[in-house]
């Protein structure tokens, strides 16, 4: 789907010469580090040719909302409004928009732009464009503005970083598949994980975690859970249908798996020791790391002896995120959700830093932004 050079000047020409200054968008925004949300107006572009415009109806809590809030990366422009787990309905096309038409069910995921000419691009990986995606929040957006995310009303986004969500599935629980479920699908995919019978580890059961499992079971997989958490025994044996639970803590337990896992994904963004890990997959068998560790550690033997990969994923592009939400409603694989007005987000986030939420808060926007 690649796009030429100047097509894509045109493109920017035409949405950059349409900057609204109506201040019709109601959000909940940060203004500085301390990360407290707070109402807010502000103005979104006026829809440009290509653009969709979209009333948000829910908009999902990720972790994300805490690291920029607080400008843990250093980087944070405020106000700042978060958010990019966004799902709601189309209000408004532009003239030459294909895909969509108004009253449309739509999802946006994590980011709301790209360059649309690099290999990536034209790969259906924009996440990963050569010039950088744009953030759907923080970012820059193709007016020049900073991108407000998902906290708000509504939202305006070029066609083609906009999802189609089947019409049986309902809008609050899609929200969390625009990042939690695709940043487990991505490299499940990548890695040829949906093979029945194979064996899957999946370290951490959080907002991620949780549809690790989902996915696994779907695709045929035998799942166990490590956590450190053994309450969290009967939800993955229960309610997620995981095939085993393992305290990840407990070495007897750990050495009596050793070599029987084919992947192992990890969810986790605390810092654990991988050598335990990589000694329990079998030869040739993956690691993959979608949570953000401060650092990783393993033994170089851990790798070469068995030749083990450790691969690194982040969301996923457009092509495959429309792939799995249809995948979603065609199996019936729903999150498990906690909805909650915007009024509780700031509280929202400090549940979810204490991972005090099974398993993703989801905010319900239409209802409570007004």
């Amino acid at each position: 789907m690649g796009m030429g050079a100047s097509n894509c000047e045109n493109d920017l020409v035409v949405e950059m010469s349409s900057v609204s200054a109506t201040g019709d968008c109601l959000g909940w925004a940060a203004r500085d580090p301390s990360g407290v949300l707070s109402p807010y107006e502000f103005s979104r572009r006026v829809v440009g040719t290509d653009d969709v415009s979209i009333n948000i109806a829910f908009c999902g809590v990720c972790y994300a909302d805490v690291v920029w809030t607080r400008n843990i990366m250093g980087t944070s422009k405020y106000p700042l409004v978060p958010g990019h787990e966004i799902v709601g309905i189309v209000r408004e096309v532009g003239s030459n928009v294909q895909r969509f038409k108004v009253g449309d069910h739509v999802g946006v995921g994590t980011y709301v732009g790209s360059c649309r000419q690099c290999e990536y691009c034209d790969d259906g990986l924009e996440v990963h464009c050569s010039k950088g995606a744009v953030l759907t929040f923080d970012g820059i957006d193709v007016d020049g503005t900073i991108t407000k995310g998902g906290y708000s009303s509504y939202i305006v986004v070029h066609e083609r970083y906009c999802f189609r969500i089947p019409k049986d599935y309902p809008l609050a629980l899609a929200a969390p598949l625009l990042c939690a479920g695709i940043t487990v699908y991505t490299p499940m995919m990548r890695h040829n994980m949906k093979q029945p019978g194979k064996s899957l580890g999946v370290i951490g059961l959080g907002g991620l975690g949780h549809l690790a499992v989902k996915f696994g079971k779907a695709f045929g997989l035998k799942v166990t859970v490590f956590s450190t958490s053994t309450s969290k025994r009967d939800d993955a044996l229960n309610l997620l249908g995981a095939d085993n639970f393992v305290v990840s803590s407990d070495e007897q337990q750990m050495m009596t798996l050793a070599k029987s896992f084919d992947f192992i994904i990890n969810t986790a963004s605390a810092d654990i020791p991988f050598d335990p890990y990589l000694s329990l997959l079998k030869t040739a068998g993956i690691l993959v790391l979608v949570g953000f560790p401060s650092e990783v550690k393993f033994s170089p033997g851990s790798l070469i002896m068995g030749m083990k990969t450790i691969s690194g994923s982040v969301t996923g592009g457009t092509k495959q995120t429309q792939e799995m939400l249809e995948f979603c409603a065609s199996h019936k694989i729903y999150p498990e959700i906690e909805i909650i007005p915007i009024q509780y987000s700031n509280e929202a986030l400090e549940r979810m830093i204490k991972k005090d939420v099974k398993y993703r808060f989801v905010i319900d926007i239409a209802n409570s932004l007004k």
